[in-house]
């Protein structure tokens, strides 16, 4: 199997030093990695965790690894607006500086069901808690400026075994076609790099550069929907390597690239890819940035109309 992309060396050595981040689900896998990557280098951290006593633990690591920034540990729950504005509202009323924002957290291939709002699970957490909390953090992120955005996508927002990535706005929630897990989750990928995408035209000029990334195919607990995490981490663990499956630290780097690269700013708005699955199997080697081959994630009035969409869902229009 070719090698995963790996960031360059020097970034690692920037001094980050009174920067601070928000990561999403920093609790475990690439947020985990990210974070203690950010902190090692002197940054101050938000670890935004669904389940705080797990992002406590997490946090007592990372301390005890990079002693020089600040890790705070701060309740986000992206499947409730209410948590997510609860959360804003304390960050912005605690914090008047962020450098950065990791919308990492995610879910893959869940059940048929509905976040408390009454979206569909994974567009309710990948996509419109994000887009929420993105939107409530915005004018610090401008005031903090040069700052960024990076959002976690997939290549599965291409296809997703076998189901195209597509933004159906006649049914955004599953209420009148079959439910499909893996066709939700196209769904929700895709809205994640047209938001990166618009957010880009949106605040250009504010000195705020925005990305979507793919991570890889990386062993997180992200599977749980569709396997016991023992079988991926222990059983199969020898074959899904050979397959292409890379652990977080490896599946950090495309995030770490776009977080902290000096060139990232020349293509805000695009998606940066780690090894992937495309429908074009030329783009299967990734690329930083790379052109997705999905046409609706270079459908400009597509990108338009979910934005709007989504400020409409989350209660800003």
């Amino acid at each position: 199997m070719a090698r995963p992309k790996m960031c360059d060396p020097e970034l690692f050595t920037k001094d980050l030093s009174g920067k601070r981040y928000v990561v999403t689900g920093a609790n475990s896998g690439i947020g985990f990695e990210c974070t203690k990557q950010l902190a090692k280098q002197g940054a101050d951290v938000v670890l935004a965790c669904r389940r705080p006593a797990e992002g406590e633990k997490a946090a007592a690591e990372i301390r005890a690894e990079s002693p020089s920034g600040t890790i705070e540990v701060r309740e986000l729950d992206l499947g409730s607006l209410d948590s997510v504005r609860a959360f804003a509202e304390a960050f912005t009323r605690d914090h008047d500086r962020l450098d950065g924002l990791l919308n990492n957290a995610g879910v893959m291939n869940t059940d048929e069901g509905k976040t408390q709002d009454g979206f569909e699970t994974q567009l309710g957490i990948n996509h419109l808690g994000h887009f929420l909390l993105t939107e409530l953090l915005v004018e610090t992120l401008k005031a903090s400026a040069p700052a960024r955005i990076v959002i976690v996508s997939s290549c599965f927002h291409d296809k997703a075994q076998g189901r195209e990535g597509e933004i159906h706005f006649d049914d955004l929630h599953f209420d009148e076609r079959s439910y499909d897990g893996w066709e939700a989750y196209a769904q929700s990928k895709l809205a994640n790099v047209l938001h990166a995408k618009e957010l880009a035209k949106r605040l250009e000029g504010t000195g705020v550069t925005t990305a979507s990334v793919h991570p890889g195919w990386v062993r997180t607990n992200l599977i749980r929907h569709t396997m016991p995490t023992f079988m991926q981490d222990y059983l199969l663990r020898p074959i899904l390597g050979l397959m292409g499956m890379i652990g977080p630290w490896e599946g950090a780097q495309t995030s770490l690239h776009a977080l902290l690269a000096d060139e990232v700013p020349e293509h805000s708005g695009s998606y940066f890819s780690q090894r992937g699955i495309y429908r074009d199997k030329a783009k299967n080697r990734g690329g930083w940035p790379m052109e997705s081959p999905n046409p609706q994630a270079h459908d400009d009035q597509v990108a338009g109309r979910l934005y709007e969409k989504s400020r409409e869902l989350v209660g800003l229009s």
